[in-house]
């Protein structure tokens, strides 16, 4: 049945849909130059989807669905027609076309409508992952044998080195995915990788570029690698063939200044054998696909990330749809790398998948032990188990949780009160004589992660509460705008300071400058740079920062403050990224039904890539 007004001009305005959705629908509209009702609800939907994540809409899901909710200024309740019918409607319409036709959208056989812009992202990735998955390298057989034994020594309990594999696959194949949680060793595992490639390339050095999403993850690969490469036993050539410097995608690619396009692209490819891309799970679908326009088709593309991690910001989980369900490897491929790498590894159900032979995931945490209370917490929440995560917080059995029920908001400002002296002074004191390395290092040691970013229990309270409870114990002077050790967060990217959203700086003296207070900011290889104040692009106080920022950052301790009533923004994914933040300690702020409300409700995405990839369709609303 379509319960339904005809007459669109006057359906009621509502909350569920933004100024720009009407807008998108109206000259979605005009264009056609009908009253299309399936074009206009249509329109407003993917208009919505796209502002909120996801790449398109599916109308097979959305059908008879209502729209909206009842209020005492809109009385009608919109509801979606039948999905058949709804398809026919936007097939008479002159903006609606198929995949492959340049239309204003899209729509495919599967009943899913996009924008066409991400239609032809979400094309265009897939098409180049697919035929670089399908692609094997020519290697030296025994030498890459050789070398994987050398590299990874068999372990004393005999389980399966998934490093050890998930090297030999990144060897073997032109595209390859390393997905783990926190402390798993994907970046451990990427230092060897590009030794056994520069071994197998023999007296022609690759060239290989390193880069993530944001200027903290790209400094964060950038010194693991360093460390790695000072541990490991390799020869002068292999050392250096391993990157020393780790770019932003934005930097790699060559940003030009007031355009969405960048100076490398497939005219002008970006002139490499190697690209390794870590905190994959942060970039969007526009992101990666212009990023795989720009690599030379016989370049090799490896990923590292966390697949259980939050989604990019911005439209699409493409890390999430190119792992897919983790189908296991090909016969063939799988006796393969048997014999390579001298590790059993299990047997898949026998079917073909395009990409199953590229995706590896790393499964034993070399941070999180046995008895380590927040790898357990961790794994409940990527298993979306509600109950179990408050047991687990609630019983008091492991030292590095905590947990403290909050049933409303009005007890914030004491709790705060009792908990940021305790997790800020060690490095409001360090500030007066350490070295400024050391002083990163103290502020990272502790941070305070939010859900949201207004509200009581949001990043703007939450910096004023901690800001004033430091400045009464007289540990900074938050009277004057700029004080000693004030952390900053920037939010707007300056392409000509390069300094881009989430790069954090702290207010310190600069010997240079008369001891006048500068904002420093570490930019890799150990040196920071600073600026005057007055200089900087848009930024906040960073005592307390949303989990979605924090992403590409970890601290020893994380004290999370979570809302206490239920909000879309709250689900498994986010839960998980705050915790595995922390390197040793998590203590989280809550109300109980809300935490576990939270940790069963998983992110869903309305996307076509995975069906593309993985060839299975999946409803993905």
């Amino acid at each position: 049945m379509d319960r339904m007004q005809t007459d669109i001009t006057k359906l009621p305005r509502s909350a569920f849909f933004s100024e720009l959705d009407l807008h998108f629908a109206r000259l979605m509209t005009r264009l056609a130059g009908q009253h299309s009702l399936p074009l206009w609800l249509g329109a407003l939907l993917v208009s919505r989807a796209t502002s909120q994540g996801s790449v398109c809409i599916n109308l097979h899901t959305l059908a008879g669905q209502a729209l909206g909710e009842e209020t005492e200024k809109t009385a009608t309740v919109l509801f979606a027609p039948e999905a058949q019918r709804w398809m026919t409607g936007l097939r008479k319409t002159n903006v609606v076309g198929q995949p492959g036709e340049f239309r204003p959208l899209i729509l495919d056989n599967q009943g899913r409508l996009y924008l066409y812009r991400y239609w032809d992202y979400e094309r265009r990735l897939a098409d180049d992952l697919l035929i670089r998955a399908g692609a094997l390298e020519p290697v030296n057989e025994k030498r890459l044998r050789e070398d994987l034994a050398r590299l990874f020594p068999r372990s004393a309990d005999g389980a399966i080195n998934w490093q050890k594999i998930a090297a030999a696959v990144a060897v073997l194949r032109r595209f390859c995915v390393i997905s783990g949680g926190p402390g798993t060793g994907k970046t451990t595992v990427i230092a060897r990788v590009l030794a056994l490639l520069s071994t197998q390339a023999g007296n022609r050095r690759p060239r290989i570029a390193l880069a993530a999403p944001t200027g903290k993850a790209a400094m964060r690969l950038q010194e693991s690698l360093r460390l790695a490469n000072q541990e490991l036993d390799l020869n002068a050539g292999c050392r250096a063939a391993i990157p020393e410097e780790a770019f932003t995608l934005h930097r790699l690619l060559g940003v030009r200044n007031g355009s969405v396009y960048f100076r490398y692209n497939a005219d002008n490819p970006l002139p490499l054998d190697v690209l390794v891309i870590d905190e994959a799970s942060m970039v969007d679908l526009a992101l990666m696909a212009k990023l795989v326009t720009a690599l030379p088709p016989g370049a090799r593309l490896i990923l590292l990330g966390d697949k259980e991690q939050l989604a990019s910001v911005e439209a699409g989980s493409v890390l999430g749809d190119i792992c897919g369900s983790g189908a296991g490897f090909s016969e063939d491929f799988r006796v393969r790398l048997e014999k390579l790498s001298e590790e059993l590894i299990p047997a898949a159900k026998p079917a073909r998948f395009p990409l199953q032979d590229s995706v590896v995931l790393l499964q034993q945490s070399y941070r999180f032990g046995a008895t380590s209370g927040v790898g357990k917490l961790a794994r409940a929440v990527q298993q979306g188990d509600g109950e179990a995560a408050m047991l687990l917080l609630e019983s008091g059995r492991f030292a590095d949780l905590a947990w403290r029920p909050m049933e409303t908001g009005k007890d914030l400002p004491q709790c705060i009160a009792e908990r940021v002296e305790w997790g800020f002074q060690a490095y409001l004191e360090v500030i007066r004589t350490a070295d400024l390395t050391h002083i990163f290092q103290a502020f990272n040691r502790f941070r305070v992660l939010c859900a949201l970013r207004n509200g009581p229990f949001g990043v703007q309270a939450l910096n004023r509460l901690i800001t004033d409870n430091l400045d009464a114990r007289r540990l900074i002077n938050a009277r004057q705008t700029w004080y000693l050790g004030r952390p900053v967060m920037v939010t707007h990217n300056d392409y000509n300071l390069h300094l881009f959203n989430g790069d954090i700086g702290i207010a310190l003296p600069d010997a240079e400058a008369a001891g006048q207070l500068r904002v420093f900011f570490q930019t890799g290889n150990e040196t920071l740079r600073c600026l005057p104040p007055t200089r900087l692009p848009a930024h906040e106080t960073v005592f307390a920062t949303t989990i979605h920022k924090s992403q590409g950052s970890e601290f020893n301790h994380v004290l999370m403050v979570l809302p206490c009533e239920i909000s879309p923004i709250m689900t498994r994914e986010l839960i998980y990224t705050g915790i595995t933040r922390a390197r040793e300690s998590v203590e989280i702020w809550s109300n109980s039904q809300v935490f576990k409300a939270a940790v069963e409700r998983g992110l869903w995405r309305s996307s076509g890539l995975q069906e593309t990839l993985w060839g299975a369709y999946t409803n993905s609303y």
